[in-house]
């Protein structure tokens, strides 16, 4: 992976990542109190600002915290940051913390100044042989908390569900709840079965993510039927194919499953359709207003 790019924003100021300091005493360092987003950028354009913003907001009402900026806010701060780190593609990571208050207190929830960071890093490039052969990825059971609806800087099971992938030469980890599809450790997942595309539901179970939105709006714009429903670890297995959404990744397919092909074992048809359609989105934006 790619190193950060050098300027962050830490607290209203603009600074080199490597001099960054917070409290040991923040609160987002000793509970993982806080929330996050991560949002691609191409060519110096933020791709879906509204909706990343939105979600935040949306996440840190979950853990009973105001959002410490207005969109406009927000906005003003990001652009200036992308412009900082030399534009380009990129991808920004930012975080909101309850803030630092002297001492460790479960509750009350302490009324104390947020801790707002944000940096920027390269935005990976899918290889090529990635988009001709696919992904392998393996399953496990879903072992995170009850709230993934919630992006909460709270990863750890995310992280040690991730490194099985790792651990067995793979490069993902579908999770699994109850012998139900729920996401991957930093993906959704969606499956084509009898021609069809289906993610699952939104529920707390899983995350509600904004590259996933395009993905049902892409297939809108190919004509390729959707639904938001119920996957079985059965339908999982037996899919005609399998991909993964998520910012950094875009849209890429999985093509073995536990060591078993999906569908054919190589990227379908519908998969290259939709990245197809989702590069020419990109080429559609590009120098728009955002």
């Amino acid at each position: 992976m790619a190193d950060p790019l050098p300027i962050c924003y830490l607290n209203g100021a603009y600074l080199p990542l490597g001099e960054a300091r917070i409290s040991p005493l923040d609160r987002g360092f000793l509970y993982a109190d806080g929330a996050y987003e991560v949002m691609p950028v191409y060519a110096g354009r933020p791709f879906r600002f509204a909706e990343h913003c939105a979600r935040l907001t949306r996440s840190l009402a979950e853990l009973r915290m105001e959002d410490p900026m207005a969109s406009g806010e927000w906005r003003e701060m990001i652009a200036r940051l992308i412009e900082r780190n030399g534009g380009g593609d990129q991808y920004i990571y930012w975080q909101v913390t309850r803030g630092a208050e002297w001492g460790r207190n479960h509750a009350p929830l302490p009324v104390v100044p947020r801790t707002v960071f944000a940096f920027c890093a390269p935005l990976p490039v899918t290889p090529p042989d990635v988009l001709e052969r696919g992904l392998a990825c393996i399953t496990a059971e879903d072992t995170r908390w009850a709230r993934c609806d919630v992006k909460s800087v709270a990863l750890l099971a995310n992280v040690l569900l991730r490194q099985l992938s790792v651990d067995a030469g793979a490069s993902e980890t579908i999770l699994l709840r109850g012998g139900e599809l729920t996401e991957a450790s930093a993906a959704a997942v969606h499956v084509v079965v009898q021609g069809e595309l289906r993610t699952p539901p939104r529920t707390e179970r899983i995350l509600p993510g904004t590259t996933r939105s395009v993905v049902e709006e892409l297939a809108d714009r190919v004509g390729l039927r959707h639904r938001s429903v119920r996957v079985t670890e059965a339908q999982l297995r037996d899919a005609e194919e399998v991909w993964l959404s998520a910012a950094t990744r875009e849209l890429v397919p999985v093509t073995r499953l536990d060591g078993r092909p999906v569908g054919t074992g190589t990227p379908g048809p519908a998969w290259r359709r939709l990245y197809a359609e989702l590069q020419r989105l990109k080429q559609e934006l590009a120098g728009q207003p955002w």
